[in-house]
C-alpha cells in the first residue's frame, strides 16, 4: 500500500482512505455483512484510514465499526470521526453544535461507541456560525492534551477559518469535497493549506457516484438513496451529467481504465498531500478502487481526462440549497 503523510508534522497513512458513511443508509438499505466484509477487505489490503461520523446512522457507523475492529489491533488503524450535527428520531438534519460542552459530550459518546481510548483525528463536520471557531477547536485542544484525541481537523473550512483554528492549535487535514466536477479548493483553499502545511483528504472523489460510471438515470429514482434529491442527480442536470461521465467513459477505455479508476487516479495525482476517501460499502467496488493505485498516468492522459470532464461544466451544486448555505467553505 502507497502511503502519504498528513500534513507537515501529521502521521503517515494509507494513500487511500476509506470513508464509511454510505454502510449507514444513506445511500439506501446496506449489507451488515458485507460492509464489515468490505472494512475488513480495506484493512486487509493496506488501508489504515477509517473516517467515520457519530451522526452516520445516529451512531450505527461507529457501531459497525467497533464490530469490524474487533480482535484488530487498535494501533493499525487511524480512525477519524467528524461531530457536530444534530439529528431528529426520522433522520433529518436538525442543525449544528460547535460548542465546547457538545465537544466533549460527542467525544464521550463515540468514545464508548467505538470502544477505544482515543480517537486518532476528530473534527467538526461543519463549522458552527454561532460558535468561535477558536471555542470550538479550543475544547478539542484540550482533549489532545488529556489524551482522548491525537490530531485536529476540520470540514468543509474556508480560508478564514482555517488560519483562525490553526493559531489555536495545529490542523492536520482539511477535509473537503475535490473531484474532477468540483475544483473550487484550487483558487484560494488548496493554496492556503499548503503554505500552513494542512494535508487535504478529498471526499466526494466520484461526486457521490455520479464518476464511478456505475449511476444511471433509473438509479435516480430510488427514493431511499438521498442522491435522489440532490440538484445534480435531477432531471436535465443529471441528464448533462451522464454525457459528461460518457466522455469519461472513452478516455478511460483508451486507457484500458474504469471509470472511477480514472477519477481517483486524478485526485491522486493533485499532490502529494491529499488522501483521496474512497467511500466503497462492497468489495468489488472497493478492489475497483484500489486499482486506481496501481495507474502510472502520463501528464497527456491526465489533460485528456480533465478534458473529457472540464472544470466547471458540472450542472447543479452538490447539495440542496439550504445545506450549501452551511458550507463555509463556499463564502472564502
Amino acid at each position: 500500500m502507497l502511503t502519504r503523510q498528513l500534513g507537515k508534522n501529521g502521521p503517515t497513512v494509507s494513500a487511500l482512505g476509506l470513508g464509511c458513511m454510505g454502510m449507514s443508509g444513506v445511500y439506501g438499505p446496506a449489507d451488515r455483512q458485507e460492509s464489515i466484509a468490505t472494512i475488513h477487505a480495506a484493512l486487509d489490503a493496506g488501508i489504515t484510514l477509517l473516517d467515520t461520523g457519530d451522526f452516520y446512522g445516529m451512531g450505527h457507523n461507529e457501531l459497525l465499526l467497533r464490530e469490524a475492529l474487533a480482535g484488530r489491533r487498535r494501533e493499525d488503524v487511524f480512525i477519524a470521526v467528524k461531530f457536530g450535527a444534530l439529528r431528529s428520531p426520522d433522520g433529518s438534519f436538525i442543525g449544528f453544535d460547535g460548542r465546547p460542552e457538545a465537544v466533549k459530550t460527542s467525544l464521550a459518546y463515540t468514545l464508548q461507541r467505538l470502544g477505544t481510548d482515543y480517537i486518532d483525528l476528530y473534527q467538526p463536520a461543519r463549522i458552527d456560525p454561532a460558535v468561535p471557531i477558536e471555542d470550538t477547536v479550543g475544547a478539542i485542544a484540550e482533549m489532545v492534551q488529556a489524551g482522548y484525541v491525537r490530531y485536529i481537523g476540520l470540514s468543509e473550512a474556508g480560508t478564514q477559518s482555517l488560519r483562525r483554528a490553526h493559531a489555536v492549535h495545529p490542523l492536520t487535514w482539511l477535509q473537503i469535497e475535490y473531484s474532477l466536477v468540483d475544483r473550487n479548493i484550487e483558487d484560494t483553499i488548496l493554496p492556503t493549506v499548503r503554505e500552513l502545511g494542512i494535508a487535504i483528504t478529498a471526499y466526494g472523489v466520484l461526486s457521490r457516484g455520479l464518476l464511478s460510471g456505475h449511476w444511471s438515470q433509473a438509479s435516480s429514482e430510488n427514493g431511499q438513496d438521498y442522491r435522489s434529491h440532490l440538484p445534480r442527480f435531477s432531471g436535465k442536470n443529471l441528464q448533462r451529467n451522464l454525457s459528461l461521465v460518457e466522455a469519461l467513459r472513452s478516455v478511460a477505455q483508451e486507457q484500458n481504465v474504469t471509470v472511477a479508476q480514472a477519477a481517483i487516479a486524478w485526485v491522486l495525482s493533485r499532490g502529494s498531500d491529499i488522501v483521496p476517501l474512497i467511500g466503497a460499502r462492497r468489495r468489488d467496488r472497493l478492489q475497483e478502487a484500489l486499482g486506481a493505485l496501481e495507474l502510472q498516468l502520463t501528464h497527456d492522459e491526465l489533460a485528456r481526462i480533465e478534458a473529457a470532464v472540464p472544470a466547471g461544466a458540472v450542472a447543479g451544486d452538490r447539495y440542496a440549497a439550504e445545506q450549501m448555505a452551511m458550507l463555509d467553505s463556499e463564502k472564502s
